[in-house]
């Protein structure tokens, strides 16, 4: 009676890392990482050894040394005794402040630019396509200058505004004053202060806006609140679906539920703490008050606003052209009006196509901010990536400082965007 056997085990050999596929992609992998990394210490090797040569070591303590230069537009509290870190700080609140209102102007822009190049009627559509092509085909920089200029020269100056008969007045109902030194707006403050009513002026009188440590604490509440309304909002949203698809009635007053969550506890809490507003009021020979936003703000953020605007409006026009036109035909059919088949039909089938290239946007408005220092605002890139390098000879530390500050923002935006776009991709069943 004969019995099978299991043939030997093979004994592994070196030559198989080459030559057995099994292997062999691990193999280059690992090769691969350990050139890499071989690459990183010659570099890293010669860099060290060179600023031995000049005198030099790889710190950071310059960031804790005294800045001795001013800022004038920024957030929070500084001043030229303060350190270097602090100016970073300031930078890097003001390079993330016009980033954010960069985004938010570029996308409504696009959005209605986009949407306005598909219309029916000839001058709108080619009125659209002129502000298309002429942004997206002319420097950035140009524009930021050239809006820096329009601001400068073309708006009256604060002495303009003195009088019964002056040449200026304020717009809004007497709140807002356009000047060539740049826009005041009302300012909101609190009388009422949960970190107590210091008041924070401007030293070496320069006018900026500032946010007292005190009113810090203040607008931190609001802004939770305000994030607690938005998921209490769309928690009640999310009922009253299930509600209408279990019933086929949607609960009535649903829209205002979810609008007095946001706005209630927002109008609450800004009443007991004393909400009020500082008018800018024109006080010898500038205005004093409310906000001075810059015209050095202004120019960058219209600029980029405009420009990134531009790109995104033919994101808009391609992700709405590559919805099938069975759609729109399917929404009139209903009964649909063009506005209401654009909003409910068109536009949320067109954003999962139109966010992955927005993200690029985005990105690119964020890098685009370090342009700045043409017109004299003093983000991160003029601080940190400027003057304090000047100043220190800290050249390696800064610029490595500057570079992962901006990967850290870039990766950050993509994460966040990339969320919402798995929220709005097609569901697979």
């Amino acid at each position: 009676m004969s019995s099978a056997t299991n043939p030997p085990a093979e004994s592994f050999r070196l030559s198989q890392l080459i030559y057995d596929t099994r292997y062999r992609s691990m193999t280059i992998q690992v090769v691969a990482f350990a050139l890499i990394l071989a690459a990183i210490w010659f570099l890293g090797r010669n860099i060290v050894h060179n600023l031995e040569e000049l005198g030099k070591d790889f710190n950071f303590s310059f960031l804790n040394s005294r800045a001795g230069y001013d800022i004038n537009q920024r957030l929070i509290e500084y001043s030229n005794d303060s350190t270097h870190g602090r100016a970073a700080l300031v930078g890097i609140l003001n390079t993330l402040l016009v980033a954010f209102l960069g985004c938010i102007l570029a996308t409504i822009l696009g959005v209605i630019a986009g949407v306005l190049r598909l219309s029916k009627n000839w001058i709108v559509g080619r009125l659209m396509t002129v502000y298309v092509e002429g942004f997206r085909n002319i420097p950035l920089l140009l524009w930021i200058i050239l809006i820096f200029a329009v601001m400068t020269e073309s708006t009256p100056q604060p002495r303009d505004f003195r009088g019964e008969d002056a040449e200026a007045s304020m717009i809004l109902g007497e709140s807002v004053a356009v000047t060539n030194r740049g826009i005041y707006v009302p300012n909101v403050v609190f009388t009422r202060s949960l970190g107590g009513n210091e008041m924070t002026e401007a030293a070496d009188g320069v006018e900026a806006a500032v946010i007292p440590s005190a009113a810090a604490i203040d607008w931190l509440l609001v802004l939770v609140l305000l994030v607690g309304g938005v998921f209490a909002s769309k928690a009640i949203g999310r009922w009253a679906t299930r509600t209408q698809e279990a019933t086929g009635v949607r609960p009535p007053a649903t829209f205002w539920m979810q609008l007095g969550v946001i706005l209630g506890p927002f109008v609450v809490v800004m009443f007991v703490l004393g909400a009020t507003l500082d008018i800018p009021e024109l006080r010898g020979f500038n205005f004093s008050g409310g906000i001075h936003m810059r015209n050095s703000l202004i120019a960058l953020w219209f600029a980029l606003s405009l420009y990134t605007g531009a790109f995104i409006a033919e994101i808009v026009r391609a992700g709405i052209m590559a919805v099938s036109k069975g759609q729109t035909e399917a929404a009139f059919a209903l009964g649909l009006r063009p506005n209401r088949t654009m909003n409910l039909v068109i536009l949320p089938q067109a954003m999962r196509v139109i966010i992955p290239p927005l993200i690029s946007q985005y990105l690119n408005l964020t890098k685009n901010s370090s342009l700045a220092i043409a017109v004299g605002y003093m983000d991160v890139r003029s601080t940190l990536g400027g003057i304090t390098i000047n100043q220190t000879g800290r050249e390696l530390e800064g610029m490595l400082l500057l570079g992962l500050f901006y990967l850290v923002t870039s990766l950050v935006i993509s994460g966040a965007m990339n969320i919402y776009n798995n929220s709005v991709k097609l569901k697979e069943r």
